[in-house]
């Protein structure tokens, strides 16, 4: 057996190296290393693939973000909800601005934001909500738009870890993770399920002036050099990771199929165990697992964490610490009452090694380690 990664990058690289390595090297022969052809291509490439008029490459996906509500218009004192269990990028970008983040509950099944919290947070200073895809799901989208609706909100969805999760409306429309609100972020990083070999992210939308914003305001508020219309950042997509991106998007519905797999493999194993909560994928959403995170009950997380780290089995704890409790965002207004899905997720979860490249071999080793420890 093949040393056991939680992302095995390196075998997934192995498949279209003479592509990438291709590519590259027609980056580096061109020079065009900053907003290169390469990357128009790719920005369309991810058009097609989403069905949204536009994409707008950026640097990160903290940046899309950020980008994202300075297109919006948002001004300091503004609240904006949103999740309390992900990562801290979502609510950073929110303190950046000025604005006031609001952190509601999630669900336990999904880990997605509760609606009805959702509701409760609302005050006549609420100007947006943003919706984590925590995991490799959507949120409940039709709910947060009826929400955004009524109180005449922004949507901005953060897909960073959903990109290429479909989402089907009660009308059985269905459309692609990130086109649904007004906006949608998402990032490259290598280990997402669509990852570059650097930093990079987008963001989506299918409003023309606000992508015409959006255009100026990544690129220093320019749409004519040295002439800035905007307050913009420096934020854009490099063409060798663009290229990158071009290379795998066209496997990107086979990569999620891989992890759709091995996440069956995980469920089945875990199928006779009152101990283990697998993974639940709602009604509405297609679920792309980039993580698969398991919740257990009356086991010691941090020893099976131990336990699995010595047998060499990577894991992780996504998260450890609620976003309301971290020192950076406690604010007093929060009480640990409206939190109580989270603080039993933060003591509960495991992630567990997920990617396209996994053996049945490696699963095998892998949930018999976990069932030994929880089952002595």
């Amino acid at each position: 057996m093949k040393p056991i990664e939680m992302v095995d990058l390196k075998s997934q690289y192995k498949k279209i190296k003479s592509e990438i390595d291709t590519s590259i090297q027609n980056v580096i022969d061109n020079t065009a290393f900053i907003n290169g052809p390469q990357v128009k291509e790719f920005q369309k490439e991810l058009e097609d693939y989403l069905n949204v008029k536009h994409v707008i490459p950026c640097g990160n996906g903290t940046d899309a973000l950020q980008i994202a509500m300075m297109g919006l218009g948002l001004q300091p004192g503004d609240e904006v909800i949103t999740a309390d269990f992900t990562f801290a990028a979502t609510v950073e970008v929110i303190a950046l601005l000025k604005l006031t983040p609001v952190l509601v509950d999630v669900e336990a099944d999904t880990f997605n934001i509760d609606i009805e919290a959702l509701k409760k947070a609302i005050t006549p200073k609420t100007k947006a909500i943003v919706p984590v895809h925590l995991f490799g799901q959507c949120a409940n989208m039709e709910a947060v738009l009826e929400v955004a609706k009524d109180h005449n909100l922004y949507v901005i969805e953060d897909t960073a870890q959903a990109i290429g999760a479909d989402y089907t409306f009660s009308d059985g429309t269905t459309k692609k993770a990130g086109t649904i609100g007004n906006v949608g972020t998402t990032s490259f990083f290598p280990s997402k399920n669509l990852g570059c070999y650097g930093d990079g992210g987008a963001i989506f939308t299918n409003d023309d002036e606000l992508a015409h914003k959006l255009r100026g305001i990544v690129n220093h508020g320019m749409y004519r050099r040295y002439y800035h219309d905007e307050v913009g950042v420096n934020s854009r997509l490099d063409s060798i990771q663009a290229v990158v991106l071009s290379a795998k998007l066209p496997h990107l519905d086979s990569y999620c199929n891989a992890r759709r797999k091995a996440a069956e493999y995980y469920n089945k194993a875990f199928s006779n165990t009152d101990k283990i909560i697998t993974p639940s994928t709602s009604a509405f959403s297609t679920h792309v697992f980039h993580q698969y995170t398991l919740r257990l009950i009356d086991v010691d997380r941090d020893a099976l964490h131990k336990h699995l780290i010595d047998n060499n089995i990577p894991c992780a704890i996504y998260y450890p610490v609620p976003l309301h409790s971290q020192k950076a965002y406690a604010d007093e207004r929060y009480n640990e009452a409206d939190f109580i899905v989270t603080n039993q997720l933060v003591e509960s979860v495991i992630s567990l090694p997920m990617h396209t490249e996994l053996e049945e071999e490696q699963q095998d080793f892998i949930t018999k380690t976990v069932l030994d420890f929880i089952n002595k």
